[in-house]
Order: structure tokens, then C-alpha cells, then sequence
């Protein structure tokens, strides 16, 4: 499959940054929404409506941590986020759900029934399932869609 286009310093475009975001969070809601209304027992539509809004506070969180691990990382590395090695990948993923709990606990907890701590474990249980979704769909989408590579500006043929 042909690379994605990026810009010069090896980064995902925006354009593609939302298109993997939207991606991302679309199935996501497909899979978890159905799962947590099971495990709750709470009605389909809520659990959609609730993981909506969660999916949106985390689209929102996801787009500025992901630039961020990408840009650090390139400055470390030099390595573009579609080289990721797998031990970074998993930091990448558990360092995500982490951050995104502080987001989404009180979300879940104004839209739910449940208190505080309730809200918490809840956020817990869906910080796990997508950290494990996270880390198998970025591999699968770095797979399908790898940022191209740019040559380092002393080393780009002249026109």
C-alpha cells in the first residue's frame, strides 16, 4: 500500500491524524459500547450515549497525545511513529489509557448511576479493553497506512 503523506519532519499530516482518530474511536464504539452494556447491564442506547461521549473527551485527548509521543519521539529517535517498536507501542498504549482516565472518570460519572468510585472502576475496565484494542489497531494501522519516510534536508536531491 502506498504511504501516507506527511509532512517533511516524518509526522502524520492532520488530515491523517483525524482520519486515524475517527477511525479509531468509530470502532471503537462498535465493540466496546455493546460489551459494556453487557458487563453492566445497563441499556444498549445509554451504554452508546456513554461511550460517545466518552470517545469524544478521549478524540479530543488522543489527537494532542499521539502528536506529542510522535514528535518526542522523532526528536529521541529519529524514527518515524510507523517504526515504533513493540515495547514502545505498549508504553504508548498504557501511557494513553492512563492519561485518558483522568478525562473520562468524571464524564462517566455524570452520566451514570454510579458514584465516584463506581465511575472510576468503570473507566478502569474500558482504560484496559482499549488498551488492548489501542495497541492492536495502531499496529494494524501503522501496517495499512506507514507515514513515508523523508530523506533529512542535506540528504534531498536538488532540483
Amino acid at each position: 500500500m502506498d504511504a501516507v503523506p506527511s509532512a517533511a519532519n516524518g509526522l502524520r499530516s492532520v488530515r491523517e491524524r483525524v482520519l486515524q482518530t475517527l477511525w479509531f474511536e468509530g470502532i471503537g464504539l462498535l465493540l466496546v459500547a455493546p460489551l459494556y452494556a453487557w458487563v453492566t447491564g445497563s441499556h444498549t442506547a445509554e451504554s452508546f450515549a456513554m461511550v460517545a461521549a466518552v470517545s469524544v473527551a478521549v478524540m479530543i485527548w488522543a489527537a494532542c497525545y499521539n502528536t506529542l509521543f510522535d514528535i518526542v519521539e522523532r526528536r529521541a529517535t529519529g524514527r518515524v511513529a510507523s517504526d515504533r517498536p513493540h515495547g514502545l507501542r505498549t508504553l504508548h498504549a498504557v501511557g494513553l489509557e492512563i492519561s485518558s482516565v483522568v478525562v473520562t472518570t468524571p464524564v462517566i460519572w455524570a452520566m451514570t448511576e454510579l458514584g465516584w468510585w463506581g465511575a472510576l472502576l468503570a473507566d478502569l475496565g474500558l482504560a484496559a479493553v482499549y488498551t488492548l484494542y489501542g495497541y492492536l489497531f495502531h499496529w494494524g494501522y501503522d501496517r495499512m497506512r506507514p507515514v513515508r519516510r523523508s530523506a533529512p534536508p542535506d540528504m534531498k536531491p536538488r532540483a
